[in-house]
């Protein structure tokens, strides 16, 4: 599908013309259309009785699920008003409009659909990842913004294995993100995920410097709060080789280097001299 309108007129002319007919993959034209950001085309499309411009191809991935990862948004922003158009509608990986628009980063998507009443902006993916949580983890400052400036999002919601918005922004040492999230003062910098593992445990298990200095750099963050396995930030720092780390913890008073770890009574020199 190219977009090529006058023709495909023309075509819809034709009383014979399954419009809806899938290709080989399960693609409609709807889908092209949609998908390569030809809005002309996909209203002539949608005008159409029995066409469908929600139906899902043979990996359950919509027409408007795929616009919103290509950041589609003139598309987006014009179908989702049609009542046959679920914009909740999860694709494969049982993930809505939402959480395609914020695992990809596209900021004028997310505005559109955050501005219709029919969209949930805390619903979770099949993994129970939240919007915020996709766009944290791959580091969308955007956003993140974006979804903080809703009154109806808990910006510490975790997902089902405990990791909040900040675990997942810390781990993958995205600062700016991890600098908006403390912004907010209903989110807790030691919230750990079910493991035990908090933003700074996992930022020294990543080797993300710049993330454990902002993270240390506030009096609320316990240094040594250890994992369900009994190993402290610096220890877990020290196993993985990352000394950077290593010396920011080193430059809190409040953390002994020395302090044996409750899993196998290894100090953090012992995990030095082994490795």
């Amino acid at each position: 599908m190219r977009g090529h309108e006058r023709v495909l007129k023309i075509l819809l002319g034709c009383g014979d013309v399954d419009s809806n007919k899938p290709g080989i993959f399960g693609q409609t034209p709807p889908y092209f259309a949609i998908l390569e950001g030809h809005e002309g085309a996909a209203e002539l499309l949608h005008g159409r009785d029995k066409v469908s411009p929600d139906k899902p191809d043979d990996n359950r991935q919509t027409p408007l699920s795929c616009a919103a990862s290509e950041g589609q948004g003139r598309v987006v922003k014009t179908l989702p008003g049609c009542d046959d158009v679920s914009p909740e509608k999860p694709d494969r990986l049982s993930k809505a409009l939402l959480h395609c628009a914020a695992e990809n980063g596209h900021d004028g998507v997310m505005e559109i659909l955050l501005g219709r009443d029919n969209i949930d902006p805390e619903k979770p993916s099949k993994f129970g990842e939240t919007p915020l949580c996709w766009a944290a983890r791959n580091g969308h400052e955007g956003i993140v913004k974006i979804i903080l400036g809703r009154d109806d999002v808990n910006p510490d919601k975790p997902d089902r294995s405990g990791r909040t918005p900040l675990c997942c922004a810390a781990e993958n040492g995205h600062e700016g993100v991890v600098k908006t999230l403390l912004g907010r003062e209903d989110v807790n910098p030691n919230k750990p995920d079910e493991d035990g593992q908090t933003p700074l445990w996992l930022a020294a298990k990543s080797g993300c410097e710049g993330v454990a200095k902002i993270l240390l750099g506030r009096d609320d963050v316990n240094p040594e709060k250890p994992s369900e396995s009994g190993e402290a930030p610096l220890c877990c720092a020290a196993r993985h080789g990352h000394e950077g780390v290593v010396k920011i913890l080193l430059g809190r008073n409040d953390v002994n280097p020395f302090k044996r770890q409750r899993r196998n009574g290894e100090t953090v020199a012992a995990k030095r001299r082994w490795r």
